[in-house]
């Protein structure tokens, strides 16, 4: 079980039984504007408590739904609901993403100012190995929280390495 998924659903639990939704309804607001081919499962929503990893992409919908920025699911991390950590709110046509590319230049670029390999950098992380990597250069999807451990190394805020997608 990961840390950043139990606060994550415990968010969302907490939202939705304050709006008296249940599951099922929380979940079609979450979904709202999204392309069927991206929604997201009740069951992936409400099963977030017992699991390790969650598709990257999802988890900014759930964000966005809470409005809350991915750092306030980082346990102990401080000042987390600044302006530099918000994620930009997409319009009704659009929907926001992980923008892999751009985190895989930064992280590259870090990765030579600090004269590293990709497998020291890697256990620097934790959690990733030196392909996912390298692999992040031409990925479509990131799991949730690797993805936080990736942006904590560079010591940037996770909405630096979003963009906003047509649906």
């Amino acid at each position: 079980m990961s840390d950043f998924l139990r606060a994550l659903h415990d968010a969302l639990d907490e939202r939705r039984r304050a709006r008296r939704l249940t599951w099922a309804a929380a979940t079609r607001e979450i979904n709202r504007g999204v392309v069927t081919r991206h929604q997201i499962a009740r069951s992936t929503i409400a099963g977030l408590k017992t699991k390790s990893v969650a598709e990257g992409d999802g988890v900014l919908q759930m964000l966005l739904w809470l409005g809350r920025t991915p750092e306030s699911v980082v346990p102990g991390f401080a000042d987390a609901g600044a302006e530099r950590f918000q994620l930009p709110m997409p319009a009704e046509h659009e929907v926001l993403r992980w923008d892999l590319p751009k985190l895989y230049t930064a992280l590259d670029a870090e990765r030579q100012a600090r004269g590293k390999s990709w497998a020291v950098v890697a256990r620097e992380i934790g959690g990733v190995t030196p392909g996912v990597l390298t692999g992040l250069a031409r990925a479509s999807r990131v799991g949730f929280p690797g993805v936080m451990r990736i942006i904590a190394w560079l010591g940037r805020p996770a909405a630096a390495f979003t963009r906003i997608a047509a649906r």
